[in-house]
Parts: structure tokens; sequence; C-alpha cells
């Protein structure tokens, strides 16, 4: 995707291109995108598994989907790791620009990543969403077993009933925190297991896609 950006601390924001067209009627799956342009602000992006500059964040052309790109974030245990490193985490608080008389919700997050665990280890990857100032909160789980040594993909998606929605006319900051945890289990202690994502021959992405609909119209 591009407009690819680094995000590390400081605010940085990601204007896409206003469509040209009108937005086209509701697909069966609920996905549509708004006929004016989104704006996506990092307000932070904090945790071990993405230090500074160290993530990127972009958005499709179309407003339903953006890609986050991790090159630093990996869970391992055993030989050459810390006592610390069993967990990786990475909390994106995102500032979402919705255009008028929109809301949006995340249907669907896409994670890539590659993971090595020796026989008798296992892995999960987990990840949390939720609005700022919001109780409710969406969370998914994902376990991987040993032996494994390959690629690794998770999707988390949400019924179109089930969907979170940010609150129409409000500004409320979005919070996606993931986290990548690695246990040794009965592998032996002198190999090593973990579970990253991201990759040494490129980074991996990860892509959450955008549900939008109308608000109510105030009266």
């Amino acid at each position: 995707m591009p407009g690819a950006f680094l995000a590390g601390g400081a605010t940085a924001a990601l204007v896409v291109s206003s469509l040209l067209t009108q937005a086209a009627p509701a697909a069966p799956s609920g996905i549509v995108a708004p006929p004016d342009k989104i704006v996506i602000e990092v307000a932070t992006v904090n945790g071990s598994g993405c230090p500074l500059g160290t993530a990127a964040v972009a958005v499709a052309p179309d407003n339903t989907a953006f890609t986050v790109t991790y090159s630093q974030y990996m869970a391992q245990v055993g030989a050459g790791s810390k006592p610390t490193d069993f967990r990786k985490n990475c909390q994106l608080n995102l500032i979402v620009h919705v255009p008028s008389g929109f809301t949006y919700a995340v249907a669907s997050a896409d994670y890539r990543g590659y993971a090595h665990l020796e026989r008798g280890s296992n892995a999960t990857q987990k990840a949390s969403y939720y609005f700022q100032g919001s109780p409710d909160t969406a969370s998914r789980t994902h376990p991987f077993n040993g032996p494994y040594d390959d690629d690794w993909q998770a999707t988390d998606s949400t019924d179109w009933g089930q969907l979170v929605w940010a609150p129409c006319g409000v500004k409320r900051n979005f919070n996606i925190n993931t986290e990548l945890r690695v246990n040794a289990g009965t592998s032996d202690p002198k190999t090593n297991s973990f579970m990253a994502m991201d990759s040494t021959d490129g980074d991996i992405q990860t892509i959450y896609h955008l549900a939008w609909k109308e608000c109510p119209q105030q009266r």
C-alpha cells in the first residue's frame, strides 16, 4: 500500500486522497467506503514489540483497510534469549478522522509472521480492540504448538451484527493491543523457540479491514 510512514512516539498523520466517485451501495459483506477521505493519526505506538521507528501505518486507497508493518516484533525463549523475551506486545493508539455522516468498525484483521517452535513448546498471538472510554473490548487469541517451523497467519473476524461501532459525532481514539507469547514447555532448554510478526527477508504486514455505515440523521 502506498503512503506508509514510520510512527515512533511523535504524532504522525496519513492523508488519503478523496474518492471522486460516489460510494457504492453496501456489499453483502457490509463493507463500503465513504465518499470522502479518511485521515488516520497515529497518536502513540508503544510496546516491547514495536520500539521507536519500527512500526509503520498505511491506509488503502478505498478507505476499507489499513496496514501496520513491523520490523522488530518477536518473542522467544531458550538459548540466546532474555528472561523478558517470552512476551512482546504493541499498542497502537489511533485517531481516526471519519468523514461527516459516517462511522466505522474493524470488521476483521489479518496477522502474519514466522514461527519456529521446538517440540514441546507453544505460542499464542492475541489482539484486543477497544475505543477510548468504552467498556466494550473485543479480543481474540490464536494458539500454535510445536514442532512448527513455517510462516503463520491468523484472522480475527466479527459478524456484522456484533461489530463495535465508533460513536457517531464523537471523536474517540481507537486502540489495538497485540501480543506474542512463547512458552518453552517441555522443550530442550538448549534450543530456541520464537514467534515473530516480522521477517529476516522483509517486513510482515498486518492488515485491518474496516466496515463503514452511515450515522442516523439528527433531527
